[in-house]
């Protein structure tokens, strides 16, 4: 069955609820104290796995576009683009708020001191610059750049999975299973990290 612009918009609608409907989860977890025995890390790795399972979707919209013949859900990947960003901002503001109480310089003193921290901001600078030239308006005006620009996304790929492997201290076999789904999706896409390589 072909993509229609039609199907389209009901396809982008459907991808708008299956993001918001876990941070909806996430709320009623908490109002009825249902989020775990530690309610602030479990909502900084509850928004960091939305961020890591977002990025996933994102990076499958082509191998997909491509397998399928379906040039039209390409039109998603901004959309899903946006979500990874949104859940990694929500990410680092309940770390901030939550966990280290707006102590601006505890928190530079964590990225100096945990690797892992250092990895996941370098990750989320690198997805808000993404996110704030995602535009057509920006893209147009770039050119050619803009793709050099945005398959930097394969580094927050790279980036990603570490962060989350770092930073768990004992359960290393769901890190351990992401890296390989990221390591996957990436050898899908050899062919246009190999030609970004050399470009850059």
């Amino acid at each position: 069955m072909r993509l229609t612009s039609g199907n389209l918009v009901w396809l982008k609608v459907a991808l708008h609820l299956l993001c918001l409907l876990p941070l909806m989860y996430l709320v009623l977890l908490v109002l009825t104290d249902n989020a775990g025995g530690d309610p602030v890390q479990y909502i900084i790795h509850y928004t960091g796995m939305g961020a890591i399972n977002a990025l996933i979707a994102t990076l499958l919209v082509s191998p997909l576009a491509k397998r399928f013949k379906q040039g039209l859900l390409l039109q998603t990947r901004r959309l899903l683009g946006l979500y990874v960003l949104a859940y990694a901002m929500l990410h680092l503001s309940a770390f901030i708020s939550l966990d280290l109480l707006f102590a601006w310089e505890l928190l530079f003193e964590e990225i100096l001191k945990r690797p892992y921290i250092l990895v996941g901001a370098s990750c989320l600078v690198l997805l808000l610059v993404l996110g704030l030239t995602s535009f057509q308006r920006v893209k147009r005006n770039m050119g050619k750049r803009w793709q050099l620009l945005h398959n930097w996304v394969y580094l927050a790929a790279v980036l990603a999975p570490i962060h989350f492997y770092w930073s768990v201290k004992s359960e290393i076999i769901e890190p351990g299973i992401y890296l390989l789904i990221f390591a996957s999706l990436l050898l899908l896409r050899r062919k246009a990290l190999t030609k970004h390589l050399r470009l850059s």
